[in-house]
């Protein structure tokens, strides 16, 4: 006999999840509402403030108790390369303070600050850094051939000093650069996408603060900032990560402080980019301008996950809860289905559908309204108009030597409960 296959629920429709490029990944957390990149934002700002008063307080107490001179604000002076270190120190607090506030209150991943899939690919980062080397090295070369505005040439430091400061910028620069990128083409980026569609209108904010942050100096710097930063959020959009972005940052940084570095106290000077003259600004955009687009290039020769699969909302369970694809149980063996004749739990028990035929329970009883003989010679079964003699009138015949038994073929009356089958009471 042929077992009946199970059946199988019909499939959901598929659903397509949205794919979120990088200034968009704050609504990639399910629990994603409109106040929480607003929060984040006050308690990254909140929190950096006290990690860097912190720091600040435990670097003079640590300055005073080794005898390190003061300046007239009580701050301890420790050197053009310590005092550089500080500094670097104090901008590169920003990522453990930042990465916990996305985890908390963002309620996503921390790594989707870095790249859309959720951690930094650093086989990218490395080679957008060697892409950014001799592009930034030339700018730099172009830079010193021409001569400084009434300012004297600086002196050698010599090999131990700028060796030393070396070790430091090479250790430090790149966690601060990075710090940068992490706030600016990172949160504030997102925080902005966040609300706006458009990746133009989320990177405008940040590369003006961006250029905000580094103080007011020339109007040709605070350009030069906000060009640095509307083109490593381009990039960061692009390429759907920070990697690009951070290699930019760290190799600019790393030249110019170790220009500085190369002459008797140049880490002292107080000047930033935001200070830079014309020239400078000039071949430093030549020099974002051509990075961008080997980047460009780069990327129409290599893929890169460009967007993340937002969240899909929880799909509601069938009614019974069978999932999709899932058989149904079927009914054990010899059961029909609602509807259908066959056989029941136990062999020769009918189904219960319509239309089925009850089978007599033993040979000789006959169905409902048919009839038979009883178990007595002229007694009639469960059947209607029987007579209860003969045709004829005539009494019926004796019952056979086995009396008690029905013969083969007779109807035998089904058992009153307390009388046995043989018509004795029993208890």
């Amino acid at each position: 006999m042929t077992q009946p296959q199970p059946q199988l629920l019909p499939p959901a429709p598929a659903q397509s999840a949205e794919q979120l490029p990088y200034h968009r990944l704050a609504r990639l957390s399910p629990r994603y509402r409109w106040w929480r990149p607003l929060l984040g934002t006050l308690v990254a700002a909140v929190a950096y403030m006290i990690t860097v008063v912190v720091l600040m307080v435990v670097l003079a107490a640590l300055g005073s108790s080794l005898g390190y001179p003061q300046d007239d604000d009580g701050w301890p002076e420790f050197g053009p390369v310590p005092g550089t270190a500080v500094d670097l120190l104090c901008i590169a607090v920003g990522i453990p303070v930042l990465l916990p506030v996305v985890r908390w209150i963002g309620r996503r991943p921390a790594g989707t600050v870095s790249s859309v899939t959720g951690r930094l690919r650093w086989r990218w980062l490395l080679r957008c850094a060697l892409t950014a080397v001799p592009i930034l090295g030339l700018a730099m070369a172009c830079v010193s051939l021409f001569p400084t505005d009434g300012e004297p040439e600086g002196q050698w430091a010599g090999w131990p000093a700028f060796g030393r400061a070396l070790v430091m910028l090479v250790l430090l620069v790149p966690v601060q650069a990075a710090a940068e990128e992490y706030v600016f083409r990172g949160w504030l980026t997102q925080t902005a996408g966040a609300f706006l569609r458009s990746p133009w209108a989320a990177l405008l904010p940040q590369a003006v603060l961006f250029a905000a942050a580094h103080g007011w100096g020339t109007p040709w710097g605070f350009a030069d900032l906000v060009v640095f930063g509307v083109a490593a959020g381009w990039l960061t959009w692009r390429t759907g990560g920070l990697e690009a972005s951070i290699a930019l940052h760290t190799v600019n940084n790393l030249l110019a402080f170790g220009v500085s570095a190369a002459v008797v106290d140049g880490l002292s000077s107080d000047d930033t980019a935001a200070d830079a003259g014309w020239q400078l600004v000039v071949f430093d955009v030549l020099s974002i301008g051509l990075y961008t687009a080997a980047v460009a290039w780069w990327l129409r020769r290599r893929r890169l996950d460009r967007t993340a699969s937002a969240p899909q909302p929880p799909v509601p369970l069938p009614w019974p809860p069978y999932g999709t694809g899932v058989p149904v149980p079927r009914q054990w063996a010899g059961q029909p289905g609602a509807g259908a004749g066959g056989t029941g739990p136990w062999g020769g028990e009918p189904g219960r559908g319509p239309g089925t035929a009850a089978p007599p329970p033993w040979a000789g009883q006959p169905g409902p309204g048919a009839a038979g003989a009883g178990p007595w010679g002229g007694q009639a079964g469960g059947g209607t108009g029987v007579p209860l003699t003969a045709p004829d009138g005539a009494a019926p015949p004796p019952p056979p030597p086995s009396a008690g038994q029905p013969e083969a073929g007779t109807a035998r009356p089904p058992a009153s409960r307390g009388t046995g089958g043989d018509g004795t009471d029993r208890p």
